[in-house]
């Protein structure tokens, strides 16, 4: 199917020759494809000057259907200066729908600060990341043995703009590379492959590469993960963290010798992973970390002012295709996460994302539950989610909590960025519950009193 798709991609290319802006060019692309883990980023740097008359707002990103699949973000700054006082300016990314594109192909345009007159340059840095990206080859690898990726792309930059010089570079973990597409000119030196520099390159040329490399980083993937952020205005965060988690290298065969996976450290198992690192807020407190058998107690935390990492390990080191389940929980602060609005308004300033270090989440579910009685609940995130409502029901709940849940796949850590949800809340609420108690030990006394003094006994 994939194959398929590429061809059906390639034959569009030959026919789609039609820039959406003919009176942009590129001047100049270089990319740089970091390649050291199965998270890839690609760093892009375009320098995009107008030879038209009008001015031009937006410049556009364009993307294969092989890389939409796994695209995961996309960032863009404007730059000026240069090395040291180099400065960037963030700018606004959406998606963006060209017809004269190639069937299948993703387009984004950049909002440019200022309009680029005529005869002006600009300076973009764009990075975008990649997930499941990287085939396993050989599919299957014994605990002995290294793992062995492929790595699919463009020695030729695919844009919607005549690309008048471009220049590629894919920087590989280690010096063990089997095989790549020779594109002339093509180099290589220790680590870095380097396709170019090609001069005047007509909109949406391609030519695909493949590179076959050795990649021992671990493949750490959350096929799901729940995040539940329960707020007490009582003083504290209550956050419970549900992960499935799964090594997505290459699959492991054979047996499993744990006496061979110890003795013999860095020569065995280079592609598994025991150890994990979560980063959490400064504060915790009440930390656990358990799965479906029990506590686990392989896990070390540190903590100071700016921040806590807690370093966990599973009850067993994870090969390609093995899975583990496990619940992390801690408490928090309120006082650090929640606070008012000049409209009266309470809102909860809490980290979207994963806290596990260099891991891709496939589906990530953030439950904000808040407190009994809160109304008008909204969600502010600094990208598209999902969004719904649920009701909750806790002790001493009676008509439940609302909880406000975000859903969003394909998260990277890139996406560990602040966001906030909003609710009305009226302080007499909080004292539902202590009333609801006293009430309830005021009537136990009651019929307590009542029964001792109500005479039962049968008098003649």
């Amino acid at each position: 199917m994939a194959v398929l798709t590429l061809l059906l991609f390639l034959s569009f290319l030959s026919i789609a020759h039609s820039s959406p802006s003919p009176h942009l060019q590129i001047a100049n692309a270089e990319r740089r494809i970091d390649l050291a883990s199965h998270i890839i980023k690609v760093y892009l740097t375009l320098k995009v000057e107008n030879l038209g008359t009008s001015p031009a707002s937006e410049v556009h990103l364009a993307f294969s259907p092989t890389e939409v699949e796994h695209l995961a973000i996309v960032k863009a700054a404007a730059t000026s200066g240069k090395r040291k006082k180099k400065t960037y300016v963030p700018l606004d990314v959406k998606s963006a729908e060209l017809p004269d594109g190639p069937n299948g192909t993703k387009f984004f345009s950049i909002t440019l600060l200022t309009p680029l007159s005529k005869g002006e340059t600009t300076t973009l840095e764009v990075l975008y990341i990649l997930t499941h990206s990287l085939e396993p080859f050989p599919v299957e690898i014994s605990q002995s043995e290294s793992q062995l990726v492929y790595f699919r792309d463009s020695a030729i930059l695919l844009s919607p703009y005549h690309v008048k010089q471009q220049t590629t570079f894919i920087k590989t973990p280690s010096t063990r590379v089997e095989s790549f597409t020779v594109v002339d000119p093509t180099n290589r030196a220790g680590k870095e492959l380097k396709y170019g520099p090609y001069d005047n390159h007509p909109p949406y040329s391609y030519s695909p590469v493949l590179v076959h490399f050795e990649n021992n980083s671990p493949f750490a993937v959350v096929e799901e993960l729940e995040r539940e952020i329960e707020i007490s205005h009582w003083g504290n965060l209550q956050v419970t963290e549900r992960y499935s988690l799964v090594h997505a290298g290459a699959r492991h065969k054979g047996v499993f010798s744990r006496v061979d996976y110890q003795t013999r450290a860095g020569g065995t198992g280079v592609s598994s992973f025991k150890h994990l690192l979560a980063k959490l807020p400064p504060r915790v407190h009440s930390v656990y970390y358990r799965d479906g058998i029990g506590n686990i107690s392989s896990s070390h935390l540190r903590t100071d002012s700016r921040k806590s990492e807690l370093e966990i390990e599973p009850r067993y080191p994870l090969f390609g295709g093995w899975k583990a389940t496990f619940v992390i929980g801690y408490g928090l602060p309120l006082e650090d996460f929640l606070f008012e609005s000049p409209d009266g308004r309470r809102y909860l300033n809490f980290t979207f994302g994963c806290p596990l270090a260099e891991t891709v989440v496939d589906k990530l579910i953030v439950k904000v539950v808040l407190p009994e009685g809160s109304k008008d609940p909204t969600a502010v995130t600094p990208f598209e989610v999902e969004q719904h409502l649920e009701i909750k029901y806790s002790y001493l709940d009676v008509v439940g909590r609302t909880v406000v849940v975000l859903v969003k796949r394909n998260v990277v850590p890139e996406h560990n960025t602040p966001f906030q949800v909003y609710y009305s809340f009226n302080p007499i609420f909080m004292l539902a519950e202590p009333l609801m108690l006293v009430s309830t030990f005021f009537l136990l006394f009651l019929a307590s009193v009542a029964y001792l003094h109500i005479d039962l006994s049968i008098r003649k």
